[in-house]
């Protein structure tokens, strides 16, 4: 696993592209017989998994871009994941699951996977123990069966279970409602913040930009909240939707049709680094502190790069974050300019124009 890279590619990344949870599935996968089996690898997040099983037979689900783009580089093309639990098709053998950190993706995980589990199936979860919470023991126990435990290695531990019960449907998407909007927002497992509207974004709605501006970036979307506030405030504006997740991007999808008539452009990708340009007038972004267990600034700085990068001169950037987190002073050396616009106890409004 030396030769697996994190993407995107950083210089001087500290972090390794594996853990010691992808070590101890994989060493425990050697041990059974898996040859001519279907297997299932799910959450896989840098590719380790994917990549030590690609000679059998695996399908490998990811809800992430990056996860996505990180198994197909380090398999060399090898494995190309599939990126929605609907594609799940037929009765899988053996499932290898890296446990995710949002139990409610998990929970949705599971309950699809009761739809191609028999009772043969086994399942197989890794977590580093000082993440494994108690709740994915009582989602496994609840929609697969009775789970035992390996030893702990490496500060990692397995959870293993046999399916013993019935097929149940998913109880996601979820149906919202989040004042002062008048319809329901559909939300999707994987989403942050997926049963309320976070802080963060409740204070952002009250400090969205004013003036005319053609084409609106809603960057890191989640349920695409922020660029429907905004067009309902500028109906003549075009709204571009970008996320690292797709169901972030279906969830967004769902909720602006629910508003509007005309169509959003969607980009399932890591920020905006596909992005034309030169081709945007504002940025509207909350930007994560954490990728899965992960916490940094890294995702956020790359934000607001390609943000400078998207937008035309002149164009806007405005952002929502932690007053802790420095932002101000971050944006300041990418644009040379940032101003706090609005701020409260906890969050500064921050602008930066290119």
């Amino acid at each position: 696993m030396e030769d697996l890279k994190r993407y995107p590619p950083r210089a001087n990344e500290l972090h390794k592209a594996w853990d010691a949870a992808d070590e101890l599935i994989l060493q425990h996968a050697r041990t059974l017989a898996l040859d001519g089996k279907r297997i299932l690898i799910i959450n896989d997040q840098f590719g380790a998994l994917s990549c030590g099983l690609a000679d059998l037979n695996i399908t490998s689900y990811t809800d992430s871009f990056i996860s996505f783009k990180s198994i197909g580089l380090n398999s060399q093309g090898k494995v190309t994941p599939i990126s929605a639990l609907s594609i799940l098709n037929g009765i899988y053998d053996f499932v290898f699951i890296h446990l995710p950190k949002n139990m409610s993706f998990f929970e949705d995980i599971l309950c699809h996977l009761t739809q191609h589990l028999d009772h043969h199936s086994q399942i197989v979860c890794g977590s580093m123990v000082k993440h494994l919470p108690a709740k994915g023991f009582d989602l496994l126990n609840k929609l697969i069966g009775l789970t035992s435990t390996s030893l702990a290695q490496k500060k990692a531990r397995l959870i293993f279970g046999t399916f013993e019960k019935d097929k149940v449907n998913s109880p996601y998407p979820l149906s919202v409602k989040l004042e002062p909007f008048e319809k329901e927002f559909i939300n999707h497992s994987n989403l942050f913040s997926r049963e309320k509207l976070d802080i963060g974004t409740r204070f952002f709605l009250d400090h969205l930009p004013k003036g005319e501006f053609e084409r609106v970036l809603d960057l890191g979307c989640a349920n695409g909240i922020l660029g429907i506030a905004f067009k309902k405030q500028n109906p003549e504006s075009s709204i571009v939707y970008s996320d690292d997740s797709q169901m972030a991007l279906l969830s967004a999808q769902t909720n602006y049709k629910n508003y509007f008539s005309d169509v959003a452009k969607y980009h399932w990708t890591n920020c905006f680094e596909d992005g034309l340009k030169n081709s945007l007038d504002l940025v509207l972004c909350n930007p994560p502190f954490h990728q899965g267990h992960t916490i940094g600034d890294f995702i956020a700085l790359q934000m607001f790069h390609d943000a400078k990068e998207a937008l035309r001169p002149g164009g806007v950037l405005r952002i929502v974050g932690n007053s802790s987190l420095g932002y101000q002073i971050k944006l300041k050396k990418i644009f040379g300019n940032s101003k706090i616009v609005a701020s409260n106890s906890k969050f500064m409004i921050i602008n930066s124009v290119k």
